[in-house]
């Protein structure tokens, strides 16, 4: 990824490994060349998976940055974005759009 003007490189972005049985579970479900994510905050978390392709598009890259802002670079277990669920649906349409 190219970052400029001095932002936060995501570079540190950890994708944890998993390791467990619950974990390898859900991991099975999730088909090559995507990433299983948990959107929204409190109850209204669901999860979804998206390809990991989307993690270059500038579109993704401000939910992770949000996602650092409000967690850290240190979530432990699957990356938990903290906007609204039809947020993320509407941006994940104009993601399937530019692929």
């Amino acid at each position: 990824m190219i970052m400029g003007g001095g932002e936060k490189s995501l570079k540190n972005f950890h994708l944890p490994h998993l390791h467990h049985q619950h974990h390898r579970k859900q991991a099975r479900d999730v088909p090559r060349g995507c990433l299983a994510i948990k959107v929204g905050q409190g109850e209204e978390q669901q999860r979804f998976v998206v390809p990991v392709i989307y993690f270059n598009h500038p579109l993704f890259i401000q939910l992770l940055k949000e996602a650092e802002e409000e967690y850290g670079f240190d979530q432990k277990g699957t990356i938990t974005i903290p906007c609204h669920v039809d947020e993320f649906r509407n941006q994940n349409v104009r993601l399937k759009k530019l692929k």
